[in-house]
């Protein structure tokens, strides 16, 4: 009996690990900013090209972008899709950040500095893979609210 119990146990870890692998495998990749189908709003960073890759048992994001001054980005995070808050480097907009899991497409996004929300949305990823839709509700570097449609095309 306990033999039978070990191996029903191993086989449930196991399916869990896998769909928990296929839910983020749908994110990883790079995905560049497809401009004429996005509507970036006023005051709102600019993610020209975000990569999504594995980092051990993370994921890593790196996004290289535009200010809203002009000039170059490019943040870093490492952690999980758990809703908990990594450190976010490189950026001046952010020093965490957090994704949580919604489904195997869908992830919630939120982005603090100095302990206070500045982003927060949702990242989905087409039923094909092959676009990703990024929606988000911020506040600029200057104060101002904002509000972006990003679309993204897997290169």
């Amino acid at each position: 009996m306990k033999t039978k119990n070990w191996r029903f146990t191993f086989l449930l870890f196991f399916l869990l690990s896998a769909l928990a692998y296929a839910a983020s495998d749908q994110q990883l990749g790079t995905w560049k900013l497809n401009e004429s189908k996005s509507k970036i709003g006023a005051g709102a960073p600019k993610n020209d090209t975000v990569t999504y890759e594995a980092s051990g048992d993370n994921i890593k994001v790196t996004i290289e972008g535009t200010a809203s001054d002009g000039s170059k980005t490019r943040t870093e995070w490492t952690g999980k899709f758990d809703g908990k808050e990594y450190p976010s480097t490189g950026g001046p907009f952010e020093d965490m950040r957090s994704y949580k899991e919604v489904n195997d497409r869908t992830l919630e996004v939120v982005s603090k500095k100095d302990g206070k929300i500045v982003l927060s949305g949702r990242v989905v990823v087409s039923p094909d893979g092959k676009t990703r839709t990024v929606t988000v509700k911020g506040t600029s570097a200057q104060g101002k609210k904002f509000t972006s449609t990003a679309v993204y095309e897997k290169e």
